[in-house]
């Protein structure tokens, strides 16, 4: 059964989940992961499907070009490669960071939780906060290879956040934090 790569960007607004999903089911695919979200009054979306056997990237691309044309969604399938291995679990771990905005918080903490092997499973951005006075917001989920002391990555992360401007925490991501 091969499984596709489907991403689709354009203007929010009703009945987008509905009609690109409508399109797979047609085409006999299910969904598998997805991860779908507005950001700033556009909607993403990315989905991974599988679908019946002899279907193609190609042939699945046109089968939602008409959705796609209906909500002026920028399209695109891929088909993706099923040896490719799962990663390595390790513990997961939440990193919240929050400060000005300025170009670079994404890069820098990411840098940093590369170089500890950390990988990241999940990032969320949003600008918030008045316009003469943005606030950044950043929310990660990281796996941490076996092995790696929390407690050093916490210290590192802080360096960074006093470096950066920003306050930053780190916690267990099974911790309920409000």
């Amino acid at each position: 059964m091969p499984h596709f790569a489907v991403s689709a960007v354009g203007v929010d607004r009703p009945g987008i989940v509905s009609a690109v999903t409508g399109a797979l089911v047609n085409q006999g695919c299910n969904l598998e992961d997805t991860s779908m979200s507005i950001l700033r009054g556009h909607f993403a979306m990315m989905l991974l499907v599988a679908g019946p056997d002899g279907l193609g990237a190609e042939a699945l691309e046109a089968a939602l070009a008409h959705t796609a044309g209906d909500f002026d969604l920028v399209l695109a399938v891929r088909q993706i490669d099923d040896s490719v291995p799962v990663p390595l679990q390790g513990e997961t771990w939440t990193v919240s960071v929050y400060g000005a905005d300025q170009p670079g918080i994404v890069h820098r903490v990411t840098e940093l939780l590369a170089a500890a092997g950390a990988n990241v499973i999940d990032l969320t951005t949003r600008v918030i906060g008045e316009a003469d006075r943005p606030l950044y917001a950043m929310l990660l989920d990281v796996t941490l290879p076996p092995g790696t002391e929390s407690a050093d990555l916490r210290g590192r992360l802080d360096v960074l956040a006093v470096d950066l401007g920003v306050d930053c925490s780190m916690h267990p991501a099974d911790a309920d934090v409000l």
